[in-house]
């Protein structure tokens, strides 16, 4: 695509736009009514842009050894950031994309197409609906990086949600997700009841201005059947340009307190973002 001017789309849940960055020669913001859903470096996919993106990267790094390949599930899709970062850091690996939005998988097939024999297969269905037909055990990490707008569907936040990706996930597998909230964390609080069901152990990344409650922001779950290497992965997030504390175990139970499981008939999508919470600087 030309590498300085913005495309515009309607797309089935919105409108789309792809900006270029001024400061990197084919690297592509994606917002979507405004709000900024992706950034990839076409030349440098190991590039991470956004604060909770470079989180995820870092489980994505530490939850197996070095260049191993994994088997992927992406529930939302965007601009395709991790699949791209994956399967530059972990090639061979084995990645399906699922995007509920057609029209934008379409517009980021044709703008910023991925390379051949990545091994990323693009699917348009709902995320839920894929994962109770997906098979048993067939996913080493499962990435959930999904918003209906600015908010987390309530169908992505239930226990019987929680227990399909138990499912479909291997033994050793872990699940992410990325999530949004602010204090007093009935939102985050009740996701991590919720993941406890299923899981194990838990832990959660985030600045510390987020989970003093002093600003709303993102927050990355992790969750596993078996105990979290914390050490690396805590101190890739510190060191961060944007430092992020990992909560995990008695601190985290205490955070969690007397938060429920959220069951099919009292999910709530996460809260609404203040203005100009995730907009564009």
């Amino acid at each position: 695509m030309n590498d300085s001017i913005p495309v515009t789309r309607a797309v089935d849940h919105g409108t789309a736009k792809l900006m270029p960055d001024v400061d990197r020669e084919r690297a592509w913001l994606l917002t979507v009514d405004g709000a900024p859903q992706s950034y990839v470096d076409l030349d440098e996919p190991t590039h991470l842009e956004f604060e909770y993106t470079r989180r995820l990267g870092h489980v994505l790094d530490t939850v197996a050894e070095a260049g191993r390949p994994l088997d992927v599930l992406h529930l939302g899709g965007g601009a395709l950031t991790l699949p791209r970062y994956l399967a530059a850091t972990r090639p061979g690996s084995r990645q399906d994309v699922v995007e509920a939005d057609r029209g934008l998988l379409d517009l980021v097939a044709e703008q910023l197409p991925v390379p051949a024999g990545t091994g990323i297969i693009l699917h348009a269905a709902d995320a839920r609906d894929w994962l109770e037909t997906a098979p048993a055990a067939s996913a080493d990490i499962l990435v959930a990086d999904v918003f209906g707008g600015s908010r987390v569907p309530a169908h992505l936040t239930t226990l019987s949600y929680a227990r399909e990706a138990g499912r479909v996930l291997r033994t050793d597998g872990v699940y992410l997700a990325n999530l949004a909230d602010a204090a007093p964390f009935a939102f985050l609080r009740s996701q991590l009841a919720t993941f406890a069901v299923v899981f194990e152990h838990l832990a959660v990344i985030a600045e510390p201005a987020v989970l003093r409650g002093r600003r709303f922001g993102n927050a990355v779950l992790v969750a596993a059947r078996h105990p979290l290497d914390v050490p690396p992965l805590a101190r890739r997030a510190a060191s961060d340009a944007f430092p992020a504390r990992v909560e995990h175990g008695a601190s985290l139970k205490e955070f969690t307190g007397d938060a429920r499981p959220v069951g099919d008939e009292d999910a709530v999508p996460s809260p609404v973002p203040p203005e100009g919470a995730f907009g564009i600087g």
